[in-house]
């Protein structure tokens, strides 16, 4: 490791600034100049377009208010910010990877125990890579959360693409579609509920790397139930914790509506 530091030092330090100037501070700055109130709207909008009940919107309105009220809108966008982008990278790196995983049989078996070592490592044990790579900041926080959560979206993309029923694809196959048609139109709609419910764990995954990414200068909600465990501040870790379950819960519940098949959500819709 200290080899490829002193190596590639250089390098290392290009890629990191580029992910903070490209991906996490323009995502940051839009979301911070966005007024509080039109992402209150939008989260209702989502949540009513998922779930169509009016309790559950109000619920979620009024938990992300609460959090304003608290004083934490901007730290909270901070931490979304951080796992938004985290969450992106893992999609673009999990859904390819576990799509050629359902194809490959070599694969897979390749890439279990890695997945294994991934998910059993404690958390805190990924800091010490990207730490060395990258310093202080913001994108090894990224970067340590995309390898601690990845590995469910990628389970999930190939389980799904190896349950799709062989009668539908030999159909399909009948009416002459390409591997690409089969793979867009037919296998990944029909996986839809299984990447979803992958990305619904790969974004709870990162949101719970939030207190431990604030340990090397990762900003946002998690800085603040860690100064308050180190200055014994009850009230104001106790504060952060509330304002990072209420954004678990409203991402959980809005993430879940989607990834129900649309069979189901047309009768949710009908039974309002």
């Amino acid at each position: 490791m200290l080899v490829a530091v002193q190596d590639w030092g250089t390098g290392f330090r290009q890629i990191s600034a580029w992910i903070l100037t490209h991906a996490i501070l323009p995502v940051e700055r839009v979301l911070q100049q966005v007024p509080a109130w039109a992402i209150l709207v939008l989260t209702g909008l989502l949540a009513w377009w998922g779930q169509r009940r009016f309790f559950p919107v109000l619920l979620y309105v009024g938990g992300l208010y609460l959090i304003g009220a608290m004083g934490l809108w901007d730290k909270l966008m901070q931490t979304f910010t951080l796992v938004l982008v985290a969450t992106v990278f893992s999609v673009l790196i999990g859904v390819p990877v576990g799509i050629f995983s359902a194809r490959s049989r070599l694969l897979r078996k390749v890439l279990t125990p890695v997945l294994d070592v991934m998910q059993t490592m404690p958390s805190f044990v990924y800091l010490i890579p990207v730490l060395m790579l990258f310093g202080l900041g913001k994108v090894p926080a990224v970067l340590a959360t995309v390898v601690y959560a990845v590995p469910p979206l990628i389970r999930l993309t190939s389980l799904g693409l190896r349950q799709v029923d062989k009668h539908v694809m030999e159909a399909a196959q009948a009416y002459g579609v390409t591997r690409w048609q089969m793979l867009t139109k037919v296998t990944l709609p029909l996986a839809r509920p299984s990447i979803m419910a992958g990305i619904n764990q790969t974004t709870m995954m990162a949101l719970s790397m939030v207190v431990v990414a604030s340990m090397i200068g990762a900003q946002g909600l998690g800085e603040d139930v860690l100064a308050g465990i180190q200055t014994l501040d009850i009230g104001r870790g106790l504060q952060a914790g509330v304002a990072i379950v209420i954004l678990a819960i409203v991402i959980d519940r809005i993430s879940q509506s989607f990834g129900r098949s649309q069979r189901h959500r047309r009768k949710v819709r009908r039974q309002a």
